[in-house]
């Protein structure tokens, strides 16, 4: 694949996508969004890609908006261009947390606003001790519960701790993200990709319908309205499971001491 903002480098069943405009901090520029919008739908059907690690390329890992472009005149009016942009970037957002591939960001530097859902919307964060994160939105006269902050935060770190976030637009640091698990891991910079590669391998480990379903199932169980819901999605899920190719290859693997080779069967 080929975008003018984006680099994807394929390592077996694991993509790397890099936001790639360090020059500007990997701002949301209208055609990154275009770019990531086409990158997501067409995970729809790409079976062959298990794991996504999300990174940015240079200084940061995405200042948010691209403000300085939403400034130039177009034929459209600021609140049709505004709207437009506004919903593109959540329909990617949602895709990423709809998709059967796990998304693990890989967050140094800033990440602000649109870069700051970037990271809340997928499903591992990983940080380095660079890593700065806030809701800037609130800071330009907008507010702070924007592209899927309101929903993401506080079922990440709960709501006093998002409330304070969104409110007042202060700044998250790495060591303090780690000690409330908004990150997983606080690494050096220089090897942030190799633990997001490790992780996303240990992923791909797993076989193929029992990752997608697990995520699906933590997805559906965060929102469900009773123990009850959550105990009847993760029933039916094991049971599918349990007739599949794949969850026989596994145990013939264990009783036989060998590495499982799954079929996605």
């Amino acid at each position: 694949m080929h975008y003018e903002t984006l680099l994807v480098e394929r390592r077996d069943a694991i993509d790397i996508l890099t936001l790639n405009r360090p020059d500007s901090l990997n701002a949301l520029s209208q055609k990154m969004v275009i770019e990531l919008a086409d990158y997501v739908s067409g995970l729809k059907q790409r079976t062959d890609v298990r794991v996504v690690v999300l990174r940015g390329a240079g200084r940061a890992f995405c200042a948010g908006l691209d403000i300085k472009e939403a400034r130039i005149p177009t034929n459209e009016t600021r609140l049709q261009r505004g709207w437009r942009v506004q919903v593109a970037l959540g329909d990617v957002l949602k895709a990423m947390r709809s998709l059967p591939q796990p998304f693990v960001a890989l967050g140094h530097g800033s990440a602000c606003g649109g870069g700051f859902s970037l990271m809340l919307a997928s499903d591992v964060r990983i940080g380095a001790p660079t890593l700065r994160m806030n809701a800037a939105y609130i800071k330009i006269g907008l507010g702070g519960a924007d592209i899927g902050s309101s929903y993401f935060l506080p079922r990440l770190v709960g709501a006093s701790l998002a409330a304070e976030l969104l409110l007042t637009g202060r700044f998250i640091h790495a060591e303090r993200a780690l000690s409330l698990g908004l990150v997983s891991d606080v690494v050096e910079e220089d090897a942030l990709l190799d633990a997001g590669l490790s992780m996303a391998a240990e992923m791909v480990a797993n076989a193929p319908m029992g990752l997608a379903l697990t995520k699906q199932a933590l997805n559906m169980n965060i929102d469900a309205p009773s123990i009850d819901h959550a105990f009847a999605i993760e029933d039916r899920q094991q049971v599918m499971l349990s007739e599949s190719e794949d969850h026989r290859e596994a145990m013939t693997a264990f009783i036989e001491k060998r590495l499982p080779v799954y079929t996605g069967r």
